[in-house]
């Protein structure tokens, strides 16, 4: 016989822990969206005090850093949008012409290409029903949801950005008496590690965007510059962005001549491997020492459980889960909790004494 007994209290803890649990199956969309909130908090906090240090008002501060991003993010969409519709008009007008080259190229290089009839499958693809009006209807819901919870994310980062210092209160209120340091150093590192990633991200997206227009400019290739913010953006995608970012280019150097998409696929494949293995380890140093299988599985189950939204908060979740383990395991050890690697300056943030 298995005889189980449970005080009030256990059954109590039990009840809120069954409770939290259907809270968050429940809302789960809410519960990411103040997650992505806490992660851009984290991102933009260091901004917000060094504005604040230098006299600003520290809504106004807010403020002017948030019109930052937003106007950032509506120059890009201005920028991309046309240029993406252009190059898919052409690509729809042209494809059988294009199959013709590629099969003409392929087989100056030695393939046999005669059963592959490309040229024929392009002109036999019915693009009406590839964009039928019942998957516009539903991109044009997930758009509006999109923008929704974009804004949503917006201004509860806003909230928290005004308010850090009583939210820092509130939360210091639930820790035990004489753990206020170690908790302080443990948020210290969970904010260095979440901020830091995407500093250093924006750092990376920045070089592969100019370099990736540096590239487009002089190879000849129409609509560099949105090619290249395209890139930048896919370079905030673990895994799948490097895919995302080289093949729209190399597609539009291939509409002007395959040599010119010979030499942009060569010149793209270079920086990937030159980010990898060179950049990435020096801006972010320590503060994302995630093994490669980490990475990876932290990808396939954020983008199984809230897709793109996932993908993109995967790595950030990771980090923030390793600082728990790294803290732990060094308090355990009789240290402060927190690695030498996770206490120097925090990636691309402003210096945080006051201006001399």
């Amino acid at each position: 016989m298995l005889k189980i007994e449970l005080s009030y209290r256990g059954m109590v803890a039990a009840g809120m822990a069954l409770l939290t649990l259907w809270a968050l199956v429940n809302l789960f969309s809410v519960f990411l969206l103040v997650v992505t909130a806490f992660i851009f908090m984290a991102a933009l906090l260091p901004y917000v005090e060094w504005l604040c240090r230098h006299g600003f008002n520290r809504i106004v501060a807010v403020l002017l850093i948030l019109l930052g991003v937003l106007v950032t993010l509506g120059t890009v969409i201005a920028i991309v949008a046309p240029a993406m519709f252009d190059e898919f008009r052409d690509l729809r007008s042209n494809l059988p012409e294009y199959a013709e080259d590629f099969e003409d190229f392929m087989s100056d290089l030695g393939f046999e290409t005669d059963r592959w009839d490309l040229p024929e499958r392009a002109e036999s693809i019915e693009w009406s029903k590839l964009i039928s009006g019942s998957q516009a209807v539903n991109f044009g819901q997930r758009a509006v949801f999109g923008i929704f919870s974009g804004l949503t994310v917006a201004v509860l980062t806003a909230y928290l950005l005004v308010d850090a210092g009583r939210l820092r209160t509130f939360v210091f209120r639930f820790i035990p008496r004489g753990r206020e340091p170690d908790a302080q150093h443990f948020m210290n590192a969970l904010s260095r590690v979440v901020g830091g990633y995407v500093r250093g991200q924006l750092i990376t997206s920045l070089i592969i965007g100019l370099y990736t227009t540096a590239v487009l400019l002089i190879v000849g290739v129409p609509n560099a510059v949105a090619f290249g913010v395209l890139a930048a953006f896919a370079d905030i995608i673990p895994l799948v962005g490097a895919f995302i970012a080289i093949v729209p280019a190399v597609v539009a150097a291939f509409q002007e001549s395959p040599t010119q998409a010979v030499i942009v696929l060569a010149a793209l494949l270079f920086y990937q491997q030159f980010e990898d293995r060179y950049l990435v380890p020096r801006i972010y140093g320590q503060t994302l020492n995630l093994p490669a299988l980490v990475v990876l599985v932290a990808v396939l189950i954020g983008g199984e459980l809230m897709g793109i939204a996932g993908v993109l908060l995967a790595l950030p979740t990771a980090a923030a889960i390793r600082v728990v383990l790294d803290y732990y395991l060094d308090r355990r050890e009789g240290g402060t909790g927190i690695p030498e690697s996770l206490r120097d300056g925090e990636v691309l943030a402003p210096d945080k004494s006051p201006a001399g």
